[in-house]
C-alpha cells in the first residue's frame, strides 16, 4: 500500500502549492511512483491549476479526472456523501502509487464550521498524516500582496488552534511548515511553533517520528501576480506584444494620472503601468522608455476604458516593435486598479521562475532526508527517467562547476540558465554582449544575475585566444589575423574558455549543427591520453533503469579498434553516472556462431577491450534480446555475466546505433539524454536544435558531473 500524506492549511493564501511542489519533488528523487489527489476541487467546469502544474511533476500516469476527490458543491450538500466519495476516488489512485500527497482545499468555505477540521477529517479517513501550513503573514495589505509579518508567538497561537482541529479529529500530525516567514526569525518561528508541537498527543498513543518543524521565507517572486494572472483578472487581452512576457511577474503598480513627466521618475522593476486608452502620448512615451534602456525595465502596460486606439498610433507602434505586453481591458481606472491590487501571484505549469524558486527554498529550509525518512519512505532500487533527472543535478550540485554556454541570444538557453541558478547546479558563462543578454532575460522576468555574461568580441580576450590558437594551429598554416577572425565565432571563444580553464565545460547546439558544436573541440580540446577516437553516448533512461548507448552520433564505421575504444569510454561515462558498466558488444550474431566480416569485426573489438580493461565485464559478439532479456540469455548464453543484464550497449555502427537509440526512445516512451561526447580532454557537449528547455538543463548537469571528474582524474570520459 501506498503511504501518503496530506497537506492542508490553516488558512488560505499561505502559499500551500510551495509546499506542495517541494514535498513532491522530494518524494521523487527516491521513489518511482509519486502521485498527487486533490480531495476538493472548486468544481468539474473549471480545471484545477495547481493540480495541473502538479501533475507535471509526478512519475505517474494519472488522468487529471482521477487525481479529483470531490468539489466544494458535493461537501456543502452532504459532507459524508463527499468524504464516502473522496475515499473512494483516493483508493483507486493510490493503487497505482508507492506514495501519494494529497492536497487540502483552498479555504473557500466547505459549509463546515471549521475547514481546518474537515481537511484533518479526510486525512484521517485516508490514513495520511498530516502536514500543516502555516501562514507567516497576516491582515493582506492593499498593494500585491504586501503584508504583516506575524511575531513567533502570534505563529505558535495559530498553531494551538489547528492543533485542537486536528487531534479533536483524530488525525496524525506528520510536521509543521510555517511559509511566507520573516526571513530574519526563522529559528525563533520554528523554536515557538516547535513548542506547541511537542504537546501534541499521538493518535494511537505512540509516536514513529518526531513531528518535524520547519520555516520558508517570504520570497516577493511567489507572491507576485504575472502580466497574464492580471489580464485573466481584468477579463482583458493580449493587444500588442511579446505572449511568452505574459508571465513574468508584476513586482509594482503604477497608476498613470498624470503627465509622462511625472510618470517617468515613478518607474520601478518589474511594474505594470495603468494608462486610460485615450492617453495615447503617455502609452507612447513609456514604450520608448521602456526600449531606451535607461529607464527601469515594466513588465507590462495595462490601457483601460473602451476607447479603440486611433489608426495612426497602431501604425507607430507596429514601427516601433516592442515586445512588451500591452493589455486592453475596458474597465475604468478605478475598477481596474482594484482588480490588479487584488490578485494574487499562482503557481502554475508555465511559471518556471516560480517553481524553480519554490523548489529551491523548500530545499534550503526544509530537511528533505527527514522528511522522507520520518514518511517511512526508502530508497528504491528502480531509477525512474525523473529519478535519474533528480540524480544528476545532486551529482552536479555537489562540486559546482562553470559551464559556458555560447548561445545567449536563445530563449531557451536563457530559461534554462535561470533554472540551473536557481537550483544551485552549476556556474554559468553565457555567451553575447551583455545589454542584449540581461535585457531579454529581464523581458523574460528571468533571475541571471548570478551568470557572467561576456562579449566573444571583447579586444583583450580575443588577442589572448587568437594568440593561443595560432600557435595551436601553426601547423596548419594559421596566421594570427585568421586565428583573431575564428575566435569571435561563439563556438571557438566558448572552447578557448575551456581549453584555457576559463570555463570547465561547454555546452552548445541548440541553435548550431553538430559540427559547428565539436569541431573546435577537436582541434583545440583533442582527445585524452589512450583514447584514439572522440565518440558519443546517449544515456537511455527506460521506466525503471538506465542504459547507456554508444555511438549513436559520430563515427558512422568504426573500426574493430575503434568500437574498443568507444566501449571503453562508453563504460567509464557509465560508471560517472552512477550505472555499473555490463557491456554487451552488439551484432547480429550471438557467440561463436556466426561468421563474416561484420561479426569479426565485433569480436575481434571484444578480445581488444578484455586486454586493454580486463576489470570490465564484457560480452561479445551478442544480439540485443540476448544482451537485454534475462530469458533469452538463458537459452543463448547461460553462463555469461553480461547476457541479459547489460547497462552499456555498444553499436557496430552509426547506422544501427541512431536507429535503435530513435527507436527505443518513440516505441518504449524512454528519455534519451545526449549526445553526450566522451574521450575528450574536457567536457564539450551538442544540443539537438529541437531541444527543449529541461533538455538543455539536463545536459549542462552532465557536462558539470563530466567536469568533476576531470578535476579528479586530469581527464573526461
Amino acid at each position: 500500500m501506498a503511504r501518503s500524506i496530506y497537506i492542508t492549511s490553516t488558512e488560505g493564501l499561505s502559499g500551500k502549492s510551495t509546499i506542495v511542489l517541494g514535498v513532491i519533488d522530494a518524494l521523487t528523487r527516491s521513489i518511482p511512483r509519486v502521485g498527487v489527489f486533490r480531495s476538493i476541487a472548486r468544481s468539474t467546469d473549471e480545471r484545477d491549476y495547481v493540480l495541473e502544474m502538479l501533475l507535471d511533476h509526478v512519475g505517474v500516469d494519472l488522468t487529471y479526472e482521477e487525481c479529483v476527490g470531490v468539489t466544494y458543491d458535493e461537501v456543502r450538500r452532504d459532507a459524508d456523501a463527499a468524504m464516502s466519495k473522496i475515499v473512494e476516488r483516493f483508493k483507486a489512485v493510490e493503487a497505482k502509487c508507492d506514495a501519494v500527497v494529497i492536497v487540502g482545499s483552498d479555504f473557500t468555505d466547505v459549509g463546515t464550521t471549521s475547514e481546518l477540521g474537515y481537511n484533518a477529517r479526510i486525512a484521517a479517513n485516508l490514513g495520511a498524516p498530516v502536514l500543516v501550513v502555516l501562514n507567516g503573514r497576516a491582515g493582506e495589505g492593499d498593494r500585491l500582496g504586501v503584508s504583516v509579518a506575524r511575531t513567533p508567538e502570534q505563529l505558535g497561537q495559530v498553531m494551538e488552534l489547528a492543533l485542537t482541529d486536528i487531534t479533536g479529529q483524530r488525525a496524525e500530525l506528520f510536521a509543521v511548515i510555517t511559509n511566507r516567514a520573516d526571513p530574519e526569525r526563522l529559528d525563533e518561528i520554528n523554536a515557538a511553533v516547535g513548542e506547541v508541537v511537542a504537546t501534541a498527543p499521538a493518535v494511537d498513543g505512540t509516536r514513529e517520528a518526531p513531528v518535524g518543524v520547519w520555516a520558508i521565507p517570504e520570497d516577493v517572486f511567489l507572491m507576485a501576480p504575472s502580466v497574464r494572472d492580471l489580464m485573466l483578472s481584468l477579463d482583458g487581452r493580449l493587444l500588442r506584444g511579446d505572449e511568452s512576457l505574459l508571465n513574468r511577474e508584476v513586482l509594482d503598480v503604477v497608476v498613470a494620472g498624470m503627465s509622462l513627466n511625472n510618470i517617468l521618475p515613478r518607474l520601478a522593476e518589474g511594474a505594470i503601468v495603468i494608462v486610460p486608452a485615450d492617453r495615447t502620448e503617455v502609452l507612447l512615451g513609456l514604450l520608448l522608455a521602456n526600449s531606451s534602456g535607461t529607464f527601469p525595465s515594466i513588465s507590462g502596460i495595462i490601457l483601460n476604458g473602451p476607447f479603440p486606439l486611433p489608426s495612426v498610433v497602431e501604425t507607430l507602434m507596429v514601427g516601433l516593435d516592442s515586445p512588451l505586453p500591452i493589455v486592453q481591458t475596458d474597465l475604468d481606472t478605478y475598477d481596474t486598479a482594484v482588480r490588479v491590487m487584488g490578485t494574487r501571484g499562482r503557481l502554475t505549469a508555465s511559471s518556471q521562475r516560480r517553481q524553480d524558486t519554490a523548489v529551491t527554498l523548500f530545499e534550503q529550509n526544509v530537511d528533505t532526508d527527514e522528511l522522507t525518512r520520518s514518511l517511512g519512505l526508502a530508497h528504491s532500487a528502480v531509477v525512474t527517467p525523473l529519478m535519474f533527472e533528480y540524480q544528476l543535478l545532486e551529482r552536479a550540485r555537489t562540486s559546482r562547476k562553470r559551464i559556458v554556454l555560447p548561445e545567449g541570444n536563445d530563449d531557451r538557453v536563457l530559461k534554462a540558465a535561470a533554472t540551473v541558478l536557481a537550483r544551485g547546479i552549476a556556474d554559468l558563462t553565457i555567451l553575447g554582449e551583455e545589454s542584449e543578454v540581461r535585457g531579454r532575460a529581464v523581458e523574460l522576468g528571468l533571475d541571471l544575475s548570478a551568470a557572467t555574461v561576456m562579449s566573444p568580441f571583447d579586444p583583450k580576450t580575443v588577442d589572448r585566444f587568437a594568440r593561443e590558437y595560432a600557435e595551436l594551429r601553426k601547423h596548419k598554416g594559421v596566421t594570427y589575423e585568421k586565428a583573431a577572425d575564428t575566435v569571435t565565432d561563439v563556438s571557438y571563444f566558448g572552447t578557448m574558455m575551456v581549453h584555457l580553464g576559463l570555463a570547465d565545460g561547454m555546452v552548445s547546439g541548440a541553435a548550431h549543427t553538430t559540427a559547428h558544436t565539436i569541431r573546435p573541440a577537436f582541434e583545440i580540446i583533442k582527445t585524452r591520453p589512450g583514447v584514439s577516437v572522440v565518440s558519443s553516448v546517449f544515456l537511455m533512461a527506460l521506466a525503471d533503469r538506465v542504459l547507456v548507448y554508444g555511438d549513436c552520433a559520430v563515427i558512422p564505421d568504426p573500426t574493430a579498434g575503434q568500437l574498443s575504444d568507444i566501449a571503453i569510454s562508453s563504460a567509464a561515462t557509465a560508471q560517472q553516472f552512477g550505472i555499473q558498466p555490463r557491456i554487451a558488444m552488439l551484432s547480429y550474431s550471438t557467440g561463436e556462431s556466426g561468421t563474416g566480416e561484420d561479426v569479426d569485426k565485433v569480436r575481434e573489438a571484444t578480445a581488444l577491450v578484455r586486454e586493454r580493461a580486463p576489470e570490465l565485464l564484457v560480452e561479445g559478439p551478442i544480439q540485443y534480446d540476448a544482451a537485454a532479456d534475462a530469458a533469452v540469455a538463458r537459452t543463448k548464453m547461460p553462463d555469461s555475466q553480461v547476457a541479459g543484464r547489460a547497462t552499456v550497449f555498444v553499436f557496430p555502427d552509426l547506422n544501427t546505433g541512431n536507429n535503435t537509440y530513435k527507436a527505443v526512445q518513440r516505441s518504449a516512451g524512454a528519455i534519451a539524454m545526449g549526445p553526450v561526447l566522451q574521450g575528450l580532454n574536457k567536457p564539450i557537449n551538442d544540443l539537438s536544435r529541437g531541444a527543449l528547455v529541461d533538455d538543455i538543463v539536463n545536459t549542462i548537469a552532465i557536462t558539470a558531473i563530466q567536469a568533476q571528474s576531470t578535476g579528479t582524474e586530469g581527464a573526461s570520459a
